[in-house]
């Protein structure tokens, strides 16, 4: 049995951290206290000592893991995704679960090892697949579960944004437009979203990918991203931008007896009747889409990865789907350096290298 409640380190005090997961965790004290943080900005060490007093603080993951792993039970890793990897090898090595920020890795070969690196350890790795909590993706999830529209065949899911999520003042506010830090672009930044909810309504993993980006921006990551992913049991159409002229999310979720349409919090549920008549349900379900820190999401995503550790889950279902999302990101950046080729995911990757 482990003990209560579970000592977290937090590595990056960025605007999801502090926005994000930190409300969460102290909203849950029997369950989690962070003892320590890292970040390599002054500023925001300052930042974190002020909204975690008891916490103690490090300039780098190196310093904090070397002085505070013996008393911890897991590490959060908050960083850009360029280091994700690293960080999390790290905590497995010191014997510490690891809750992980999306993109798990920025590449494939980077998301399975640290699959295998956690299997070795013993330890629970955890992504932050946070969409899934939103309350209006619950919804989705209770009517599908009821079987009333059937199998769902089709969805799409198209993400508009007005410009990139800037991160904290202090530190790099535009690191996700530098390759070099983010890995890509709206890809590599929504792109774990949009596939790993696509894999849960399609009930099935992808086979295939085509995908088309441009940059219209003066960085080296894409801002507009397309793509058709290809399933056992049907496709998945996404589009992903930060050059929209408004702030939305729109989903759409196609079955043999029906369908469901989302607009951020409003949802219709389309249910087809005898004689070709239609019902059309019509509900609105507050899910703070316009907050980006999606703090009240966060709750029942800790909570989940509370009980991977308590049940010795340590590769789940959202780990191996991190990975998916990783190779699907990887795979689309090779279609679309290709023209739009659609690539396969179960072939040699070095198809994909050679496209590219």
């Amino acid at each position: 049995m482990i003990r209560q409640p579970l000592q977290g380190a937090l590595i990056g005090f960025g605007f999801i951290a502090e926005r994000g997961h930190v409300p969460a965790y102290l909203a849950a004290p029997q369950r989690f206290e962070i003892a320590a943080v890292a970040d390599v900005c002054a500023a925001r060490r300052e930042a974190a000592r002020k909204l975690l007093p008891r916490a103690r603080i490090y300039a780098d993951t190196k310093s904090l893991l070397a002085a505070e792993a013996r008393q911890l039970d897991f590490v959060d890793i908050a960083t850009p995704p360029s280091d994700h990897a690293a960080i999390a090898h790290a905590a497995f090595e010191h014997g510490l679960h690891v809750f992980c920020e999306k993109p798990v890795a920025t590449s494939a070969a980077d998301a399975r090892a640290l699959l295998d690196h956690a299997q070795q350890a013993k330890r629970v790795f955890f992504p932050s697949h946070n969409y899934k909590h939103a309350p209006v993706i619950k919804t989705i999830r209770e009517v599908l579960e009821s079987g009333e529209l059937g199998a769902i065949q089709l969805v799409t899911l198209d993400t508009f944004r007005t410009t990139h999520a800037k991160g904290v003042a202090e530190w790099q506010p535009d690191w996700r437009r530098a390759r070099k830090t983010s890995g890509g672009g709206i890809a590599m930044d929504h792109g774990s979203h949009t596939f790993y909810l696509a894999f849960d309504w399609l009930a099935s993993q992808p086979t295939s990918i085509t995908a088309k980006m441009s940059n219209l921006a003066g960085f080296d990551t894409e801002d507009n991203f397309s793509c058709t992913v290809t399933f056992p049991t049907g496709i998945a159409v996404a589009q992903l931008t930060w050059n929209a002229g408004f702030r939305k999310v729109i989903y759409t979720l196609h079955g043999t007896n029906g369908a469901i349409k989302v607009e951020d919090d409003e949802i219709e549920i389309h249910r087809q009747r005898a004689h070709g008549v239609v019902e059309v349900e019509k509900r609105s379900c507050v899910s703070h889409w316009m907050d980006a820190s999606h703090a009240q999401w966060f709750t029942t995503l800790q909570a989940q990865f509370l009980d991977a550790i308590e049940n010795g889950q340590w590769i789940g279902r959202e780990a191996r789907d991190a990975a998916t999302c990783v190779q699907l990101i990887e795979t689309a950046y090779a279609s679309a350096r290709a023209d739009g080729r659609t690539l396969s995911l179960a072939a040699d990757r070095t198809a994909a290298v050679k496209a590219g």
